[in-house]
């Protein structure tokens, strides 16, 4: 054990620049993971679960095929990078479960709204989005029946 501490230590001693932009990146992503996933958590209509994907209009419907495709480019990117910061954030300060539940909002994962949902009814996960949604003053998540 003390022969990996004595190693990480001198690695960082051998690093001291790239230590430091690691620490700056991870204050920075902490800071803007503790703003952006209250926003998109907020900003989520309460029925949102209650609805079939397939039937929700994400507007883009109408728009150029190579519009559409880079947006869902874009927004996968995106959810890829929440997930990462928020299985990070398991082990690093920050509100982990929270951001790997945006991350995969954002992803286009075949399975993922099972994935949501049995995350959402987790007693203390679903408490932290219902406690944050009534600081926007929005009504709390609605999940769709167990049997569904």
């Amino acid at each position: 054990m003390s022969e990996w501490l004595e190693m990480g230590t001198e690695w960082v001693r051998a690093h001291p620049q790239l230590t430091w932009g690691m620490v700056i990146l991870s204050g920075v992503t902490f800071l803007g993971t503790l703003i952006v996933v209250p926003m998109l958590l907020t900003w989520m209509p309460a029925d949102y679960f209650l609805h079939d994907p397939k039937d929700r209009d994400d507007g883009w419907g109408g728009r150029h095929p190579a519009l559409r495709i880079s947006s869902r480019i874009i927004k996968n990117i995106f959810g890829a990078i929440f997930l990462v910061m928020g299985i990070g954030m398991l082990v690093l300060p920050g509100q982990g479960i929270l951001t790997m539940l945006v991350g995969i909002a954002l992803l286009d994962l075949p399975g993922k709204r099972a994935l949501e949902i049995m995350l959402l009814r987790q007693k203390n996960v679903h408490r932290a989005v219902d406690w944050l949604r009534r600081k926007g003053h929005r009504d709390p998540l609605q999940l769709p029946a167990k049997d569904e």
